[in-house]
């Protein structure tokens, strides 16, 4: 049997949230699922051990600066085209596009399962998946991706970055994708601080390239903690997740890395500025802070000088105790 399954969202975040969902149906029928994903899930690199996937077809399509080859009604036939010659035997569409619908049916799958057509509005991340393979497969999938890590991997991390057991190795999840969301360096530092004083402490900082996010990373790499620091972001997403996976706990901004940590099974402390409070909340290895004077986040909450470094350092005490 071949089955495909298409996650058409951007971003390695949503691609952590939707793992669980992919590996049941692999469960349900005992075999690997293709995936359609976008290149920016970074599919091919989080999971090219996976048992449960079997292939990665990229989706190129809305991509802000280039128009991709899957675009347009042009890009419909050639996914059309592409995805003929796998002959699957069952697709799995998560989200309510008629679009898909259309090319899978064109593209000869026999067997279509989707969330409801024209749904999208309002549409709960997590809550819409568990419904449709309720639905679909009477299944009920908890939230909580595991993304695993071969252990040679994890000790030679260990040994080429000198990560020692009489430290307290510390992720911080610096960067981020938009502006509101990137906490400023001063609450990191105030945070370095608070730990450096009690603990042995090591910060393991991962950021992307973006100008932004650099000028965050030099501002901490300035600071008075240069020493126990080491930046991430020139090393390729498939080596810094066993560095991560060294780590006793993470400090995240709402980030690729927050995800990326919890799915590694380390407590990941989500500084949640300005997204629903669910993506920094729906695993349980997550533990979220919110700014001061709100009582939840959303879009337009523009918190991210409100995050408060001593309530970070409180949730941190209380997860390592």
């Amino acid at each position: 049997m071949k089955i495909l399954a298409v996650q058409n969202r951007m971003g390695i975040g949503d691609m952590v949230i939707f793992l669980p969902f992919i590996e049941a149906i692999a469960r349900k029928y005992a075999c690997p699922v293709s995936l359609l994903v976008k290149e920016n899930s970074r599919a091919s690199k989080l999971f090219n051990k996976n048992p449960n996937i079997s292939e990665i077809i990229i989706l190129d399509r809305d991509n802000k600066s280039i128009k991709g080859r899957h675009d347009g009604i042009g890009g419909a036939l050639k996914l059309i085209n592409d995805l003929k010659k796998y002959e699957f035997d069952k697709v799995f569409i998560f989200n309510s596009s008629l679009r898909f619908n259309l090319i899978c049916k064109l593209a000869r799958i026999k067997e279509i399962y989707q969330y409801p057509l024209f749904e999208k509005k309002n549409q709960h991340i997590i809550q819409a998946a568990q419904t449709f393979l309720k639905k679909e497969l009477n299944i009920d999938v908890p939230s909580n991706p595991i993304i695993s890590i071969d252990t040679n991997q994890i000790e030679q991390a260990k040994s080429k970055y000198e990560i020692l057991n009489n430290q307290l190795n510390i992720l911080l999840g610096i960067g981020g994708s938009g502006e509101t969301k990137r906490i400023p360096s001063k609450i990191y530092i105030k945070f370095m601080q608070l730990c450096s004083e009690k603990y042995n402490c090591r910060f393991f900082l991962a950021t992307g390239t973006k100008n932004e996010e650099q000028e965050i990373l030099k501002e901490i790499l300035n600071s008075k903690f240069q020493s126990k620091c080491l930046a991430l972001d020139q090393l390729d997403l498939i080596n810094i997740l066993p560095i991560i996976k060294n780590c006793k706990i993470s400090v995240c901004n709402d980030s690729s890395f927050s995800h990326l940590s919890a799915a590694l099974e380390i407590p990941t402390i989500v500084l949640m500025s300005d997204t629903p409070l669910l993506y920094g909340s729906y695993s349980p290895k997550m533990y979220s802070i919110i700014p001061d004077g709100e009582e939840t986040v959303g879009h337009n909450t523009l918190g991210k000088d409100k995050i408060n470094p001593l309530k970070i350092f409180y949730k941190f005490q209380e997860i390592l105790n």
